[in-house]
């Protein structure tokens, strides 16, 4: 029963170890070509008994963003820098408890290899927002891609 038990919690930890916002190529990858075009998925699960509202993605220095996937029941505002780079991506709309929700964009890869780190800031109903941009690097990562 004891050890029924530690499994239990033992399980329970590991998902939420690995429940956090998420950058990946689009077949899973954390790693990528320099100067590549890439399909990138911001991957956001709702780890609260809130919904998610507002998904904000701050875009690695030397990403060029060329273009999004439709992401039904979400509007997305773009932000820019002067020379017209997409430097944030903010996306509104609602993650329900217990689900997740995937975005889909294409980039070119930096000219040089680099370790990219993506900065997700996921807002709650309740108006809380988790970091994910390394502040606390053991409980809210920022997602990395290395780019060779």
């Amino acid at each position: 029963m004891k050890f029924k038990y530690l499994l239990t919690v033992a399980a329970a930890l590991l998902t939420m170890a690995g429940a956090h916002a998420t950058v990946r190529t689009e077949t899973g990858l954390a790693e990528s070509t320099v100067s590549a075009s890439e399909t990138y998925r911001l991957n956001v699960p709702t780890e609260k008994d809130v919904a998610t509202t507002l998904v904000r993605l701050l875009i690695p220095a030397g990403v060029a963003v060329t273009r999004f996937q439709v992401m039904p029941g979400f509007t997305r505002t773009v932000k820019t820098n002067a020379d017209g780079l997409v430097t944030e991506v903010l996306w509104r709309g609602r993650i329900a408890p217990m689900e997740y929700a995937r975005f889909f964009f294409q980039a070119r890869n930096p000219d040089q290899a680099a370790t990219l780190s993506w900065k997700v800031y996921q807002t709650y109903a309740d108006g809380s927002v988790v970091a994910w941009d390394d502040t606390d690097p053991a409980n809210t990562p920022a997602s990395k891609t290395t780019v060779k």
